[in-house]
């Protein structure tokens, strides 16, 4: 079901973290890593990651040389380090996202993973699923909420001072 949120207010970020864990926790096995993509994916993985176990690998991946329009961004000053500190190689990795919009993201971090090795398998959980404008065939395992917004706004995960995090709409135009 997907919620149009013109005029009401977003769900909640920690709200949607601990429904994902709920969803996710059964599907975990002794082979399960947690790969954050920076930024908002890392901040989502963080607070997943002791509520699905304390004890599975994590780690955080930058996609910023991968994406297909780095040629026409450049580089920007905030590229975050990769630490992925476990095998890649015949894992199953659970990436996780803040957004997901047009799949571009998910696709530029699959082709980072594979330069790390070959999974066994990747699954995507994501704290929302922004409905319409998909440019690529990829779908999330795992959804906080699917939202509908105008086309002349994004959802962003946003990180206060003091670590909370909560979603804002923003205007793009």
């Amino acid at each position: 079901m997907t919620m149009s949120f013109i005029n009401h207010s977003l769900p909640g970020a920690d709200a949607l973290i601990d429904q994902l864990a709920v969803a996710i926790r059964p599907s975990l096995t002794d082979n399960t890593v947690l790969v954050g993509m920076h930024t908002g994916g890392v901040w989502a993985a963080e607070r997943l990651h002791p509520l699905l176990n304390a004890a599975m690998p994590h780690g955080s991946l930058d996609i910023s040389f991968y994406r297909d329009d780095f040629e026409q961004i450049g580089l920007h000053a905030q590229v975050k380090p990769t630490r992925l500190p476990f095998e890649v190689e015949g894992r199953d990795i659970l990436l996780v996202d803040d957004v997901l919009y047009t799949g571009r993201s998910v696709r530029a971090a699959m082709n980072a993973l594979f330069d790390y090795g070959r999974p066994a398998k990747i699954r995507l959980a994501v704290l929302i699923d922004l409905v319409g404008d998909r440019q690529l065939p990829i779908a999330a395992d795992f959804v906080g909420a699917a939202l509908s917004v105008p086309s002349h706004q994004h959802i962003h995960l946003i990180r206060g001072e003091d670590g909370n995090l909560s979603l804002k709409l923003v205007d793009i135009s």
